[in-house]
Order: structure tokens, then C-alpha cells, then sequence
């Protein structure tokens, strides 16, 4: 599960998790904070290992007290031809308070639904990303650079 304020933007290879393929996000990302009155600031390199990638940063200085989640998770919920459905949960007390199913269309290279928050789709993308790069390449392979789907 990911802080619902984290903004990826580049997947990273450094950042000494033992099982990076577990993390929320289908890896570690480097990115930013996106919670109300931090937006763009670039938090540790300890923060985006313990904090942003996991969820749950009640230790975090910039998380909100009123906030609607604590986390959110995704996974592949099915695969039809082109069109993959991902699902969503976003969790506040380690329950569900908000969920549901996006769709993206691998031949058209584009979401047919997408979230109406854009921190949330944001993180779909990059699990999305990382979940097509898995099915591509061997086991071990390094990630190249973030792609925009």
C-alpha cells in the first residue's frame, strides 16, 4: 500500500528493499509529496523507503489529520485480450473506505476508466507500468526508465 499523497515519477533501484517486486507499486519509486501545504516537496530518500512506497506514515510530519485514507493498494483483477482490469482499495485503519476496478486498454494505449483523483491514477499507472514491464522481461531484468502509459 502506497500513502495516498505519494506522487511517483521514477521507479527506483536503490532503494534497499529486499523484495522490491512486493512493494505497492510493483517496485520502489522516487517521487514527491502531494499532501495539502507540501505539494512538490521531495521528501528523504528514509521517508520514500519507509514512508511513500508503504502507506500507514502516521510518522510522516506532512501527512494530513483529516485525511480519507492511509493507503491505497492495487492489483490485476483480470486480463481479457487487451484490456486489463486493475483493482483498487484505498484503506483508512487498515479498512476499506473506498474501492474499485479501473480498465486500460494495452492496444489503444490508453485508460477506458480512470480515477477520478489524480493521485490515485497517478499510482495506477505506475503499477500498471511495472506490472507490463514483469510480463516482458526474465526475472531479474533491471526496469528502464518510466514510460507514460
Amino acid at each position: 500500500m502506497a500513502c495516498p499523497f505519494f506522487w511517483p515519477v521514477r521507479k527506483s533501484e536503490e532503494g534497499g528493499w529486499l523484495h522490491a517486486s512486493r512493494l505497492p507499486l510493483g517496485c520502489g519509486w522516487t517521487g514527491h509529496c502531494s499532501a495539502p501545504g507540501y505539494e512538490g516537496t521531495k521528501p528523504s530518500d528514509e521517508e520514500v523507503r519507509e514512508l511513500c512506497n508503504l502507506g500507514y506514515a502516521t510518522n510522516c510530519p506532512r501527512l494530513p489529520a483529516g485525511r480519507a485514507c492511509d493507503a491505497v493498494r492495487f492489483s490485476v483483477a483480470r486480463e481479457r485480450g487487451a484490456q486489463l482490469s486493475l483493482r483498487f482499495v484505498c484503506e483508512a485503519g487498515h479498512r476499506p473506505v473506498e474501492h474499485g476496478t479501473l480498465e486500460y486498454d494495452s492496444q489503444l494505449g490508453r485508460w477506458i476508466s480512470s480515477h477520478a483523483d489524480a493521485r490515485i491514477q497517478k499510482m495506477a499507472e505506475c503499477y500498471l507500468e511495472t506490472y507490463l514491464l514483469r510480463r516482458t522481461q526474465p526475472a531479474g531484468a533491471g526496469f528502464p526508465a518510466s514510460t507514460n502509459l
